[in-house]
């Protein structure tokens, strides 16, 4: 078995990651997977992210088609966010990350330079 450098593309890491990868995309498809949230509802659970920022990805997140825009014909404009089921592929495979962030969050909160915490979202957990 050849042991060279594999492109990042080959080992399946590259074109993940050019679909999930970035500071607030899995947050986001974590909130449609739990339920079909609104932009303001979005903006709410995931406080720290801009409304410039929070439009820029969910608009990348709909152009790889992870999460669905369904806008409603009604007064005012109603627009509802949804994970596809190309997402779900997508948030089964995080869920083993998911486990580990949950498992090590004490070791990595705070050890980086600069880095004062995780961010920050809102979670409906009783």
């Amino acid at each position: 078995m050849k042991h060279g450098k594999e492109q990042p593309d080959s080992c399946g890491l590259g074109p993940a990651l050019e679909v999930i990868g970035g500071k607030w995309k899995a947050l986001l498809l974590w909130q449609v997977h739990k339920a079909p949230a609104r932009f303001g509802e979005l903006k709410r659970l995931v406080p720290d992210i801009s409304e410039k920022m929070l439009i820029q990805q969910l608009r990348e997140m709909e152009a790889d088609g992870i999460i669905n825009r369904e806008a409603f014909p009604e007064v005012p404009p109603r627009v509802e966010y949804s994970i596809t089921e190309f997402g779900i592929e997508l948030d089964n495979a995080l869920i083993p990350l998911v486990r580990w962030g949950k498992q090590h969050a004490g070791r990595t909160d705070g050890q980086r330079p600069g880095k004062a915490g995780a961010h920050t979202v809102v979670t409906n957990a009783g």
